[in-house]
């Protein structure tokens, strides 16, 4: 990792700003079943503890809940833990929200019996920090579950987009990579008993055309949205173009709607 501590804490300042921008909990609410899904497979315990790292508005940490686990759900996007509290309210479940680094946890060693993340720590911009951070606060024979996208998925391709236009800071390894199992055999090399790994599918279902599906992402999913600010208009024009191109290429409906299917890595770790 290449990046000193002054470029670190303007990348993570702008990763923040990234995700509290637009309303990501329009992008969250149609992933929440693949989230149950996950959360099942797990196979959590009643009373056991539940660590949530960059938990967004509570997908995961609510069906947690939901199974009598004490949950703990932590974010760097203040704004969408206000969203995962509301969420948890409605449904009077005691989760506590707080804002919090994946690259640097809160919390004492050895304080959960599950550590997950979906979607989440991926983004953190040194991979090993994040992989210590998961171990470090697991108890031994704990679980760390990850759902991360692949490289060779759909969600992966439609960041090769952006990332071709505007690329990521040198020395920050592509968020794909925690979808590429060589590379999580690597950062799992010790501290674990096992490590499995399993390709699932997740279906992206909008009531809306590809053409429209890309503008709901550029109005409500912050890094897409910050994306395009970057961009002239004629940068603008050029994303635009190629996000429609892919989503039609993958679209899998028939009628005016898009629904598509895209690929992630199911990774599942006993702590030592």
């Amino acid at each position: 990792m290449t990046t000193t501590l002054p470029d670190l804490a303007q990348m993570k300042a702008g990763m923040k700003q990234a995700w509290m921008s637009g309303d990501f909990g329009r992008i969250a609410s149609f992933t929440s079943a693949a989230a149950e899904d996950f959360v099942k497979r797990i196979g959590i315990q009643p009373d056991s503890r539940v660590l949530d790292v960059a938990c967004g508005t509570g997908n995961t940490a609510i069906p947690a809940a939901r199974a009598g686990a004490s949950v703990v759900g932590i974010d760097i996007a203040s704004n969408l833990l206000v969203q995962a509290r509301q969420r948890a309210a409605a449904e009077t479940l005691d989760i506590r929200f707080e804002d919090g680094d994946a690259e640097q946890l809160p919390f004492p060693d050895q304080s959960f019996d599950v550590v997950i993340t979906m979607f989440g720590a991926m983004f953190a911009p040194r991979p090993e920090c994040v992989a210590s951070e998961l171990l470090r606060v697991c108890k031994p024979g704990g679980v760390i579950a990850m759902a991360n996208w692949t490289p060779e998925g759909f969600v992966g391709k439609s960041f090769q987009v952006t990332f071709r236009m505007l690329p990521p800071p040198p020395g920050v390894p592509a968020p794909v990579l925690w979808g590429d199992e060589p590379t999580v055999r690597r950062r799992f090399s010790s501290g674990v008993s096992s490590l499995g790994m399993t390709r699932q599918k997740i279906w992206f279902h909008y009531p809306f055309s590809p053409a429209e599906t890309v503008e709901f992402f550029r109005q409500y999913f912050g890094p897409t949205q910050v994306a395009f600010s970057r961009l002239d208009q004629a940068g603008q024009a050029a994303l635009r173009a190629q996000l429609e191109s892919l989503w039609a290429g993958y679209n899998t409906a028939t009628d005016d709607t898009t629904r598509v299917e895209a690929e992630y890595l199911e990774v599942t770790a006993i702590r030592a």
